[in-house]
């Protein structure tokens, strides 16, 4: 039997939305081992004179708890 943990975490990424994704989940994997999959909760602009200058996700992480 499995017993597994949702996180909720954010990342931002001056490139676009799929590498702030890409990015949180590898930072988190860091610390965190066995992720199984993340859900988009929230995306954002963040938005300076005008242009947007980061894109920003909040995503919820699952992952897997040791024996």
């Amino acid at each position: 039997m499995s017993v597994a943990k949702t996180t909720e975490i954010t990342a931002t990424s001056k490139k676009s939305f799929e590498d702030a994704i890409c990015s949180g989940i590898k930072r988190f994997s860091k610390t965190m081992d066995r992720v199984e999959g993340a859900w988009i909760k929230e995306q954002k602009v963040i938005v300076e004179d005008g242009e947007v200058s980061a894109y920003r996700v909040t995503m919820k992480v699952t992952f897997v708890l040791k024996d």
